[in-house]
C-alpha cells in the first residue's frame, strides 16, 4: 500500500475525524473489514497515518468501532425521520419496526460483512446495543408517559422492555413477517404491548336472535312504522 501524503502539522478535528469515518467506510464497503488498513483509510480521507493516529490512538481497531457507531447513528436518523410523525406508542412502534427490518434488510454493506465476516462486526453490534438500547428507551418513554398504563407498570421500566424487544425482533423476528403490517400490528398490539397497556375493552354483545313469531322490540317496531309512513307518502304524492 502506498502511503498518504504526509500532514504531520494537521490538527486532530472533529472534522478531520469525520472525513477519516467517512473514508473508512468507503474502505469497508470495497473490501470489508479484514481487508481495511489505516493506510487505506489515511489516503481515502487525504491525511497522513500520523493525523490519523491523533484522532484515533487505538488505531486500526477503534477506527473501524468508528465506523460501526457512525452508521449505528445514521440508522437511527433515519429511523426517527420515519416514525417521528406518529401521534401514539402503537403507531410509533409499528412504523419503527417496519422500517427497521426494511433498512437493514436492503442495507448492502451491512448484509455483505454480515454474511463474510460476521466475526469481524458482530462484537463491535454487541459494543453498540447497550448504548441503542438506551437511544430506543429514551425515545419511547415520552410516549408511554402519555398513555394510560396497566396497573403497576411504569414507563421507564417499560420502557427498557421495549427497547431491548424490539432490538431483539428487529434481528430475529421469528415466525413475525415484519413486512406485513397486519402481523406488525398483531405484534405489537398483542405480545409487545400486551401488559404494558390495559386491555381494551369488550365489545358489547350483539342481541339475541328474534324467535319466530316473538314480538318486535319497541324500537324496531316505530322504525318498521316510520319506514312504512314514508312509502306510503310517497306512494300518494306520484
Amino acid at each position: 500500500m502506498a502511503e498518504a501524503s504526509p500532514d504531520v502539522t494537521a490538527p486532530a478535528t472533529a472534522g478531520s475525524r469525520l472525513r477519516i469515518v467517512q473514508a473508512a467506510y468507503g474502505c469497508v464497503a470495497r473490501w470489508g473489514f479484514s481487508k481495511t488498513t489505516v493506510e487505506d483509510a489515511a489516503r481515502e480521507a487525504g491525511v497522513s497515518r500520523a493525523t490519523l493516529y491523533r484522532c484515533f490512538p487505538g488505531g486500526r481497531d477503534e477506527l473501524l468501532s468508528a465506523v460501526v457507531a457512525w452508521e449505528n447513528a445514521r440508522f437511527f436518523a433515519r429511523l426517527y425521520e420515519e416514525v417521528r410523525e406518529g401521534t401514539s406508542l402503537v403507531e410509533v412502534m409499528e412504523l419503527g419496526l417496519v422500517f427497521a427490518h426494511r433498512d437493514i434488510r436492503e442495507h448492502d454493506v451491512l448484509q455483505r460483512v454480515l454474511e463474510t465476516e460476521p466475526d469481524l462486526l458482530l462484537p463491535k453490534l454487541t459494543v453498540e446495543a447497550a448504548g441503542t438500547q438506551r437511544m430506543i428507551a429514551a425515545f419511547l418513554e415520552p410516549y408511554l408517559a402519555r398513555e394510560r398504563l396497566a396497573p403497576g407498570v411504569e414507563a421507564k421500566e417499560a420502557a427498557d422492555f421495549l427497547a431491548r424487544m424490539v432490538l431483539s425482533y428487529i434481528s430475529a423476528p421469528g415466525g413475525w413477517d415484519l413486512t406485513d403490517r397486519a402481523q406488525v400490528a398483531r405484534l405489537v398490539r398483542g405480545e409487545l404491548l400486551g401488559g404494558i397497556l390495559p386491555p381494551a375493552p369488550p365489545a358489547p354483545p350483539a342481541p339475541p336472535p328474534r324467535a319466530p313469531g316473538a314480538p318486535r322490540a319497541p324500537g324496531a317496531v316505530r322504525d318498521k312504522s316510520l319506514a312504512a309512513s314514508r312509502r306510503s307518502r310517497r306512494s300518494r304524492r306520484q
